[in-house]
């Protein structure tokens, strides 16, 4: 049985289950779910607890197997949990979990951490079978666009709120600038209005006196915000990326992979296979599949041809070689190169004399 985290709440005052797993990369958003777990637990007289971390492939299954057959001295429910840090328990723990679920009792509640899993693994006999013994529990990052909403989610939960309008978007859009994939960071940052401020409304002046810019930047992400036209973002990412120490090799190849794969795209759609097929043949997935498909009709073969080769230039730049149109520095040149992808897929202007293009895009 799946729950979202939202509804993690509400589920838990119905009734508990035996069993739970919490999986995902979201630390905070882990965490909370586990505490709200245990916090039920502890309500319902699962008084005793115990740990058991599965590190390497040295771990005393058994050991888990027996504690949770044998009874408490001390209460009489306890709650054990069970980390696997890497989300892989091996042919002995893909055994064993599956042998824990067939022997589940009433005085003994199960909370099991894992990672982020990919298709095979949420495919896999054990993490099936952990799924029908109880409920599993998945951590989704916020992206960016859910970000404002969340963010005045959790304002509200503490008593405050920014204010209505135009001026409230631009609160919250500030404030997820500053704490952009670093969710711990802005839930300490919350934490610190609550305590600089009293419930109610919250002026811009004031989140952005109080905020700090703790932002992570994943390279990943970079890619999309590229598709997707958003120059302020992604020049603000290409700068985090910089000051974090992020390797210009890796920007580049972030960059050039949606460039080449958009160059594989067109060439098989010019052969006459349909664009899904064709996404599907370059593995073309999620989030960047619709991006590719709303961003390839503006795309000319000119356009394609173009980028790859300021792919290729900015590929040499990164390495240390030179050339005479291009800005020597490898930060400028990704800088460059990004540009030149959103000024592609960025929607002509009605009037295009009206707004000179800027020396970095052209070329």
């Amino acid at each position: 049985m799946q729950v979202r985290t939202d509804q993690l709440a509400a589920h838990l005052a119905k009734g508990l289950k035996p069993l739970y797993v919490v999986h995902g990369d979201e630390p905070l958003l882990a965490q909370e779910a586990a505490d709200a777990v245990r916090a039920a637990a502890r309500a319902a007289g699962y008084t005793e607890r115990k740990v058991f971390t599965v590190s390497g492939a040295h771990f005393d299954w058994s050991g888990l197997l027996g504690s949770s057959q044998a009874m408490s001295l001390f209460a009489d429910r306890q709650l054990i949990e069970i980390r696997i840090p890497s989300g892989k328990p091996g042919k002995e723990g893909s055994d064993a979990l599956q042998r824990y679920c067939q022997t589940l009792s009433d005085d003994v509640l199960t909370l099991i951490h894992l990672p982020r899993l990919d298709g095979q693994q949420l495919k896999s006999s054990w993490f099936t079978t952990l799924d029908g013994a109880g409920a599993t529990v998945r951590v989704e990052p916020v992206d960016r666009r859910e970000l404002p909403t969340w963010i005045a989610r959790r304002l509200s939960a503490q008593g405050q709120q920014v204010a209505a309008g135009d001026e409230g978007q631009r609160t919250l859009a500030f404030f997820a600038d500053r704490v952009e994939g670093n969710l711990l960071a802005a839930h300490q940052e919350l934490q610190k209005l609550a305590l600089l401020y009293p419930a109610g409304p919250l002026s811009y002046a004031q989140v952005e006196a109080a905020v700090l810019n703790v932002a992570r930047y994943d390279v990943f992400k970079l890619g999309e915000a590229v598709l997707a036209g958003q120059v302020a973002r992604a020049l603000r990412m290409l700068d985090g990326l910089r000051a974090e120490g992020e390797a210009p090799v890796l920007v580049h190849w972030t960059l050039a992979e949606d460039i080449r794969a958009i160059k594989r795209v067109q060439d098989a759609m010019a052969d006459g296979k349909p664009l899904p097929m064709a996404l599907r043949e370059q593995r073309v997935w999620g989030v960047k599949e619709r991006l590719f498909e709303r961003v390839l009709p503006a795309l000319s073969s000119h356009d394609v041809a173009a980028l790859v080769e300021g792919a290729s230039v900015c590929d040499g730049i990164v390495k240390g070689l030179k050339h005479p149109d291009w800005p020597t520095d490898a930060w400028e040149a990704l800088r460059r190169l990004a540009l030149m992808l959103m000024q592609r897929v960025l929607p002509a202007p009605r009037d295009p004399r009206s707004m000179p293009l800027p020396l970095a895009l052209r070329g």
